[in-house]
């Protein structure tokens, strides 16, 4: 490369003295009559999201005491907003409810009707005509339950019918006004009357 080349020209060995730069301003605090720097933020209220005043440190606490997102609404409006807030304003679809609730009688048995798939051999005939045949399965008795039945000398398949008759029964034997107020008997009527409204709340009878 030659010494009097062009390139050699626009090299430079000492940068050129600039001027010191100026720190940014700061931009004023928009708070009437104040000239403090504003550095602090605060929002601007409802429907106008995204904006912001500008205000010192002392302002933007006296600005923060009197602030009210929701001035100007009704109580209705507030809780529609909160109740909107928990999907973040989104609309939203119920998950995991039952078709065929909102259809009425008619319509189900339509859809109903409509769902029969064709069977020409009964395969599906035979299944649920073997389903019908087992017997139903009977509630596990709780503790309580199982103790009502005893008190009132039944097995625990005694029928809705049979309960009721037995509990009539029993109240009228063990009544205090045919024993002669016999203690005893008292409280054997107690507990038929314990047992028969448990298991009336069970839904036994």
């Amino acid at each position: 490369m030659k010494l009097d080349s062009k390139y050699f020209d626009s090299i430079r060995t000492r940068r050129k003295a600039t001027r010191a730069e100026e720190p940014p301003q700061k931009p004023r605090c928009q708070w009437d009559g104040c000239e403090q720097p504003g550095v602090h933020r605060a929002p601007v209220g409802r429907n106008a999201e995204g904006q912001y005043f500008i205000f010192c440190f002392e302002h933007v606490k006296e600005y923060n005491k009197g602030y009210n997102y929701f001035s100007g609404l009704s109580d209705n409006d507030v809780a529609r907003y909160q109740k909107e807030a928990i999907t973040g304003h989104r609309p939203t679809w119920s998950i995991g409810v039952n078709k065929n609730a909102k259809w009425g009688p008619a319509q189900n048995q339509a859809r109903a009707g409509a769902a029969k798939m064709r069977d020409p051999f009964g395969f599906a005939g035979w299944r649920m005509n073997e389903s019908r045949q087992q017997e139903p399965r009977q509630r596990r008795l709780k503790p309580l339950e199982t103790k009502a039945f005893e008190t009132l000398e039944l097995p625990a398949s005694a029928t809705s019918s049979d309960i009721k008759s037995r509990y009539k029964e029993l109240v009228k034997k063990h009544h205090p006004d045919a024993n002669g107020g016999d203690r005893g008997s008292e409280e054997r009527f107690r507990a038929v009357i314990q047992a028969y409204q448990l298991l009336k709340q069970a839904g036994f009878c």
